[in-house]
């Protein structure tokens, strides 16, 4: 759930329109309307996958996903930030936020709720899911905070952070986190138990 926050969605969802103006468009209203076409269809797809191809690919290709659309939204500003402007740099600032947000959509945006309410035991399940909320509603809290200042420190520098907690997560689900799928509760709890 830290991943799914400091791989900053809140301040990309948050500050579309700003974004979208920085990147050199005259309005953010295309972006924002793109970004919500394709983030329900694929959340959609993403809720499909979820049980057939597991959780742990849907993650990896998320936050691989995730890290490439930052990069490419960072490029986009660093060439600007240079001085370098061609016509076709706003929208590769676009392709970028929008390949963030589709591969965010098709795994980090619900994979780790589902997951969270199957790795916690039963008799800690409330406190547990309310402890991970807790910290997934903060963490949204300090991005949505942080991000105008880092916007103002460096547009692309922003990015590449993002980019950046993007391959850390894919570091973390591939060293770290179980597969769940097909499995019951007890089956779960029982290869954690084992698993420490």
């Amino acid at each position: 759930m830290v991943f799914q926050q400091t791989g900053g969605i809140n301040g990309v969802g948050f500050y579309a329109s700003q974004i979208f103006v920085s990147a050199g468009f005259s309005s953010g209203n295309l972006g924002t309307i793109l970004m919500g076409c394709i983030q329900v269809p694929i959340t959609i797809v993403g809720a499909i996958l979820m049980d057939r191809s597991g959780r742990i690919p849907l993650l990896m290709v998320s936050a691989s996903g995730s890290s490439i659309g930052c990069f490419i939204t960072g490029i986009s500003f660093y060439l600007k930030g240079q001085g370098i402007y061609m016509d076709w740099l706003p929208t590769l600032a676009l392709s970028g936020i929008l390949v963030y947000l589709g591969s965010y959509s098709i795994g980090m945006g619900a994979v780790p709720w589902v997951m969270m309410s199957e790795i916690f035991p039963l008799n800690i399940k409330g406190v547990g899911g309310s402890l991970v909320t807790l910290v997934s509603w903060f963490g949204s809290w300090a991005v949505s905070c942080a991000f105008n200042f880092l916007m103002s420190w460096s547009s692309a520098g922003t990015f590449f952070l993002f980019s950046a907690a993007g391959a850390a997560t894919l570091l973390f689900v591939a060293r770290v986190v179980p597969e769940t799928k097909g499995d019951s509760l007890e089956e779960i709890q029982e290869s954690l138990n084992s698993s420490k």
